[in-house]
């Protein structure tokens, strides 16, 4: 069995909600809220809320086309059924690249427990880490989103703690200058849109639609709940890390520095395994989960050998694929191998395929019009048209913050790795291995 046919469909609303916050929740939030809080001050609550926004307007596509049909390729359909047979082999081949982010998660966390446990073997704690949550994905999706929710309870009860205890002890004037937008308006808006990073995520449940239940039904919603609600969390918690210590002393640091100084040592503990390593944990599974299932659509289509699509008779999980994945993520460890560089090359490829998706979701009614009329987000040709192009420029603005981030070498990189997809989809369309199924369903 290669098919996602053959996948269990036994993903119910709570499952996709503890793998959305799971995969939202994660090392983000530790880390990148210092920088946030270096760009425009105490109003880093405000940019997380409005990050949110932007995810979700980036995220009205996927929202308005999963209502209609069942995507068991999740983006990889999405982009065959709206832009075609050849778009489609440029998008797998990118997507392979951007998913090589496993290696920096395992990495991330081995460096957290040598915090906590001295003279820790930092390659073979993340090597370790690495092989047990890909062992635990080779069960069904079933077992690896309850052991989600299980890790996201305990992620959540160490931020609530550094909530309980920070907010008594926030400063007065919180909402006052000079602490607030330091940067002016525009710095307010590069922190927001850098701030995606830590809030994008919950759409990766869209990859899971050949699992759900009820993905029409289940997926939009837990999309935009999910994002809503770790907004709202990220903004509380962004109050009291900008609350307390002056801004000079918390602006480019993690939020340990603030943990320390307003946590007893016990509670300290317990934000450091339960939040740093829970957030890190939870991303890593839920990456894991999911990263496996557009590339096992490709192999069904011919754009990869169908052997790699092997589904494990029992568990239906893709046993080879998860091998391939699990080989990606510990050859970097071990030869380290700079991931990130890697990783933040291909963001830019991945929001400028996602421009191209978002526009051609104008097409939807045409190409569904009974599943159209009959989902609950269908709206007006007009209403549709302007919230493709919106998404797409919201899209347009994080490629610009992106590119504008890269030096000489990266930028090349990009065009180096573009070229080298257009290349792969055109070589292997003209072998007649690709034969595109029908990889969309009604219910």
């Amino acid at each position: 069995m290669s098919s996602t046919t053959q996948l269990e469909r036994n993903l119910g609303k709570l499952d996709l909600f503890g793998i959305a916050i799971g995969q939202v929740v994660g090392s983000g939030i530790m880390v990148l809220i210092g920088i946030g809080i270096a760009m425009t001050g105490r109003s880093v609550n405000l940019a997380f809320v409005l990050s949110a926004l932007w995810v979700i307007l980036m995220s009205i596509p996927w929202i308005f086309i999963s209502s209609c049909v069942r995507l068991r390729g999740g983006e990889y359909t999405q982009a065959a059924v709206l832009a075609g047979e050849k778009f489609a082999g440029i998008y797998i081949f990118v997507y392979l690249i951007r998913n090589l982010q496993m290696a920096v998660y395992a990495l991330a966390f081995a460096e957290y427990f040598a915090k906590i446990v001295p003279n820790t073997n930092v390659k073979l704690v993340a090597i370790l880490v690495a092989t047990f949550f890909f062992a635990l994905n080779i069960f069904p999706t079933k077992s690896s989103a309850l052991f989600q929710n299980i890790m996201v309870f305990i992620l959540a009860f160490a931020l609530v703690a550094f909530i309980a205890f920070g907010i008594p002890k926030i400063q007065p004037g919180y909402w006052s200058q000079p602490g607030f937008f330091t940067g002016g308006a525009l710095d307010f808006l590069s922190a927001s849109a850098f701030l995606t990073f830590a809030t994008f995520g919950a759409n990766s449940i869209f990859q899971l639609s050949g699992e759900c239940k009820n993905p029409k039904k289940d997926i939009p919603f837990v999309l935009i709940t999910a994002t809503l609600a770790v907004a709202i969390l990220y903004g509380v918690i962004a109050m009291v890390a900008a609350g307390i210590l002056p801004l000079d002393q918390v602006a480019n640091e993690n939020l340990a520095v603030v943990a320390q100084e307003i946590l007893p040592r016990s509670v300290y503990m317990i934000f450091i395994i339960g939040g740093a390593l829970g957030a890190i944990a939870t991303s890593l599974n839920a990456t894991i989960a999911w990263v496996t299932k557009p590339v096992l659509q490709a192999c069904d289509d011919g754009w990869f050998p169908k052997a790699l699509g092997y589904l494990h008779p029992k568990y239906k999980t893709p046993v080879v694929l998860l091998g391939f994945y699990y080989i990606l993520t510990i050859v970097p460890i071990i030869f380290d191998i700079p991931m990130g560089t890697i990783v933040n090359t291909v963001l830019v490829l991945m929001y400028a395929c996602m421009i191209i998706t978002s526009l051609a979701t104008i097409r939807l009614p045409k190409l569904f019009p009974e599943q159209w009329d009959k989902s609950p987000f269908k709206v007006k040709t007009g209403v549709l048209i302007f919230f493709s192009i919106l998404a797409s420029a919201v899209l347009l603005l994080q490629v610009y913050f992106n590119l504008s981030s890269l030096n000489t070498g990266l930028f090349i990189a990009n065009i180096v790795i573009l070229i080298a997809a257009v290349l792969f989809s055109l070589l292997r369309s003209k072998s007649g291995k690709v034969k595109m199924q029908i990889s969309y369903e009604d219910d």
